[in-house]
């Protein structure tokens, strides 16, 4: 018999998902940049969920600028929930400069991804993330290459694109004071050009550069892949005002920060969360670079507005660990 497989769908040249339901993912990272490891920073591999062998990728700074205990940023990779990795090039090089930039234990977890692994896995995943913190700050035999330097008491949980929107999960899940994770106690979140969708076009994905790195076909094509079969883009996880997520306004959050570029599609979802969550009496910052497709800070981190959002996330750190 004539074998009739076509291609469905194509994902930045690492993911095919072809029409008899197979999937091809290469392990190669779509973006081959050289990676800057120059021994300053510190890192580690950690498996943090054995069941489906899910590791983390610990970095600290070799000399730090001080003696006492570092923050912890957590920075959660992006990939529309259904590519890229923690050992992707771009995700250690940007995570190497904010280790070292910020002066935190960086800690850089992966997820299971999509198609294979529809959501809600991403945001489990991101919550066993977190809690393997606190089994580490209560644990007996912790691991003293992280327990020597860490101040669990001053942790931020930050998420680019897809990372973004497991940040808002879990910022909606734990609430203000985080007491599920005491002794564990997360400051605040860190909204990287959070990627949020909807059933109803905003204006700038219907009206934004056709041409955007992020361009409207993929972000529909990532959707596509990634939300629960028989779903919409107005699932609970996708739109946090859909008619079905919980009331925003009901919930105590800790204080969060969104960075969008100004010309990124994803741009008005983002502006619209932090201003009704700023009706809401919440507190919350939205900061927009102006000319700035997805993905900037990671695509060229010594831009000058690279430079200001790395000053911008450091500030957020300082009023938010006291």
């Amino acid at each position: 018999m004539e074998d009739n497989k076509y291609e469905v769908e194509e994902c930045r040249g690492v993911l095919w998902v072809y029409s008899d339901g197979t999937i091809l993912r290469l392990t190669k990272p779509s973006f081959e940049v050289p990676i800057h490891d120059d021994g300053s920073i510190l890192w580690k591999d950690v498996v943090f969920q054995a069941m489906h062998n899910l590791q983390l990728r610990l970095y600290k700074p070799a000399n730090p600028t001080s003696s006492a205990k570092l923050p912890v940023f957590y920075y959660i990779h992006g990939g529309g929930f259904c590519i890229s990795s923690r050992t992707w090039p771009n995700c250690q090089n940007y995570c190497f400069k904010l280790a070292s930039e910020l002066q935190t234990v960086v800690i850089s977890p992966d997820y299971r991804l999509a198609p294979e692994n529809r959501l809600p896995a991403a945001i489990e995943d991101g919550y066993a993330a977190v809690k393997w913190l606190r089994d580490q700050a209560v644990s007996d035999e912790p691991d003293t290459w992280l327990t020597d330097v860490a101040d669990f008491s001053r942790v931020f949980i930050s998420g680019d694109s897809a990372g973004g929107n497991i940040a808002h999960n879990l910022a909606v899940r734990l609430k203000a004071g985080s007491a599920e994770l005491d002794p564990v106690r997360v400051r605040g979140y860190v909204y990287l050009l959070p990627f949020f969708g909807g059933t109803i076009r905003t204006k700038f994905e219907a009206e934004g550069p056709k041409d955007a790195f992020l361009n409207i076909e993929l972000i529909d094509r990532f959707w596509r892949l990634s939300i629960p079969i028989g779903s919409t883009t107005d699932h609970p996880l996708v739109n946090p005002f859909g008619p079905n997520s919980p009331n925003l306004e009901n919930i105590d959050l800790d204080p969060i920060l969104v960075l969008v570029g100004g010309c990124d599609l994803l741009k008005d979802r983002a502006k619209d969360y932090a201003n009704k969550l700023k009706n809401y009496g919440k507190n919350i910052e939205y900061v927009e670079f102006e000319g700035q497709q997805h993905g900037f800070f990671t695509i060229n981190p010594n831009s000058e507005s690279s430079k200001k959002l790395m000053l911008i996330i450091k500030k957020f750190i300082q009023d938010n660990s006291s």
